[in-house]
């Protein structure tokens, strides 16, 4: 079904428009256009769909990820309204344009109906925009459009206009883009699927399997939305984190055991995909009767007064909408989407140390935080291979090459940069990064025949974030609250973690005109501590539960809480807190005010299989102070 609204989704302008939509004829000028967005082709091939900027863009689009292997045409068939010329443009960039001004290396040709249309697309121009393509003869309605990946080296493609004008005034901005889809297609936000449940979970990760799971064992309704087509965040195949943190912790070691039934039994940050086993995460969902609802990104939210209505929500590849409502969301997508869109209250950055009186913290605040990992591996070949001279800015050298045959966690980047409007930078230097060394490995660096019979064998492009905004709750968790073990009353799963805060290597900085892309780590160790039930919802937004690296936490202390293991017990005390709120028809506060005491019993026994052997003790280097000589 997805594959016909692909083939159908074109998006027309021709003759008169109906009342509204008079900018848009002006963007077609004095003849037809027609609309596609790339993510939409019928037949993607290799292309993969990028969806980590829609927040900044508005929607996805094609990627032609190959890691120097030109990726499988995509394909399409579009309906034309008329015969005759027709004029290609395709809205593009040259994603290494921050770092080297020459032509980039993300080449791609548009064919019509098998022909190459003249002009390489992709390799210019630093910020989106509409490229041409050529013109081609139409001699029949229906014609087949086919992206051509010429390097394997992240080519993107966000949309493709066919005009009768040669030169036709196309947006390429968020705000113009939108105007314009609405235009041509005034039902682009009309919700095609609308459901009603009792909690709706906004994140498939770790915290809001947890969530949706635990919720959905007490009877209540549940949905649960995911932006990508895999689910575990950034215990994905697609990102490949392992599990950190420890469970069976007091004073609720039953939190924890729902974690048993689907974490992977061991494995290691950039292993094998398979070992991640993505399948048992959709299978424990289905499994409790959870709806789930992917690929979509929720994008907007409708209030009533200071509680959340219903969320829209866009499918990343054919864009229709979804709208979800409930009595009670959470909000575990790590970013705090939903609160963000909601006006909670939130935090991003590093606090001052003068605040909260946190050791750790700078004396001044600001805006740096956890960077982002761009995860790899090789493989072992039976003979010499090549990989393509990749020169983009990087400069590498015998001395600043790092000879490694895969990434660890501390090949990290966008410290100092904002992690949702500069995502697309981010996981763009990381990608400059790999490749560049890796070419310098395999062409040129001296003492390397153990790379010589090596190939990349998986690069990821999905980026693995630490840290963004931080919804504030009714008490914010700080390093003295960890490390002291202030009681509270209302302690939930312990976290058990150092402290682990990540810093921009001053060698490699140095090496790379002060963009590093490695970093390295500082540990303050502490027994294990309970995160107050009170960091979990948000002071201001009513119904809104948050689990993950977006609780309420100051930045050192999200240090801590923010492994997944760790994540994942969050998501089973909101799924349960849910429940309570659902029998007293009451908000998430009333939970700490009224109710803790029922929560309390929920939380011993957790909302995992009881019995079950622990097979999560690996991967816990993080909680204990490294043995002494």
């Amino acid at each position: 079904m997805k594959r016909l609204i692909a083939t159908v989704s074109v998006l027309f302008i021709f003759g008169v428009l109906a009342s509204g939509c008079r900018d848009a004829c002006r963007l077609a000028g004095d003849g037809a256009l027609v609309l596609l967005d790339a993510e939409v082709f019928a037949e993607p091939g290799g292309w993969v769909v990028d969806q980590q900027g829609m927040d900044v863009r508005g929607t996805a689009w094609l990627l032609a990820h190959g890691a120097g292997v030109p990726v499988p045409d995509a394909s399409t068939v579009v309906s034309l309204p008329g015969m005759g010329r027709w004029y290609v443009w395709v809205l593009t960039r040259n994603w290494t344009a921050p770092w080297l001004d020459k032509e980039g290396p993300g080449a791609f040709r548009l064919a019509v109906d098998g022909v190459d249309l003249p002009s390489v697309c992709g390799t210019i121009g630093g910020e989106w925009h509409w490229q041409y393509a050529g013109s081609f003869e139409a001699a029949a309605p229906d014609v087949t459009l086919t992206l051509k990946d010429l390097t394997g080296f992240d080519g993107r493609c966000d949309a493709v206009c066919l005009s009768r004008s040669r030169r036709p005034a196309l947006p390429a901005d968020k705000e113009g883009l939108h105007r314009l889809r609405l235009a041509v297609n005034p039902g682009y936000d009309e919700p095609a699927v609308s459901g009603n449940y009792d909690f709706v979970v906004v994140g498939g990760g770790i915290s809001g399997i947890c969530a949706a799971v635990a919720a959905a064992r007490q009877g209540l309704k549940v949905a649960i939305v995911n932006n990508r087509p895999v689910l575990g965040g950034n215990n994905s195949a697609e990102v490949r984190v392992h599990l950190g943190g420890r469970i069976e912790l007091d004073p609720y070691p039953n939190l924890g055991n729902l974690i048993k039934e689907f974490g992977h039994k061991k494995c290691k940050n950039a292993d094998s995909g398979k070992k991640f086993e993505d399948w048992k995460k959709e299978d424990i969902l289905r499994e409790a009767g959870v709806d789930i609802y992917m690929p979509y990104h929720a994008y907007a939210v409708d209030m009533d007064s200071t509680s959340i209505r219903s969320i829209l929500c866009r499918h990343i590849s054919d864009g229709s909408v979804l709208s979800l409502s409930a009595p009670l969301f959470a909000d575990c997508t790590g970013d705090g989407t939903i609160g963000y869109l909601a006006g909670a209250d939130y935090r991003e950055g590093r606090e001052a140390r003068s605040e909260h009186n946190e050791s750790m913290a700078p004396e001044v605040a600001d805006n740096e935080h956890l960077g982002a990992s761009l995860l790899w591996n090789s493989r072992k070949t039976d003979g010499p291979t090549e990989f393509p001279e990749f020169n983009y800015g990087m400069e590498f050298t015998d001395e600043s090459v790092v000879r490694a045959t895969s990434s660890k966690w501390d090949w990290e980047t966008g410290l100092d940069m904002d992690m949702i409007t500069d995502v697309e930078e981010i996981r763009d230097y990381g990608l400059l990064a790999i490749y560049s060394n890796w070419s310098f490995l395999k062409n040129h660096a001296t003492g390397a025949d153990e790379f010589r019979d090596r190939s990349l064998n998986w690069v990821a492009y999905i980026t693995g974030k630490r840290e963004s905004r931080r919804l504030l709750g009714d008490h914010i968790l700080t390093e003295n609250d960890i490390v002291d073990a202030v009681p509270y009353p209302d302690g939930t799963c312990s976290t058990s973690w150092s402290i682990d805060l990540h810093y921009a290597d001053s060698l490699n900085a140095s090496q790379f005109q002060g963009r590093p892309f490695k970093s390295y780590a500082i540990h303050k160790y502490f027994d294990p501590y309970p995160i107050p039930y009170r960091c979990l919802y948000s002071r201001n937004v009513g119904n809104l539960f948050m689990a993950g690296r977006d609780i309420s936490c100051t930045h050192v202390a999200m240090g801590s809480v923010r492994v997944m293991r760790t994540c994942g017990m969050m998501g089973e005390v909101v799924g349960l807190a849910a429940a309570v709120c659902r029998h007293h028809s009451s908000l998430p506060r009333s939970v700490y005010t009224d109710y803790f005491q029922e929560l309390v019993p929920l939380m011993r026994q957790g909302a995992g299989r009881p019995g079950l052997p622990n097979d999560q003790d690996f991967c816990i280097h993080g909680c204990f102070p490294p043995a002494t000589p």
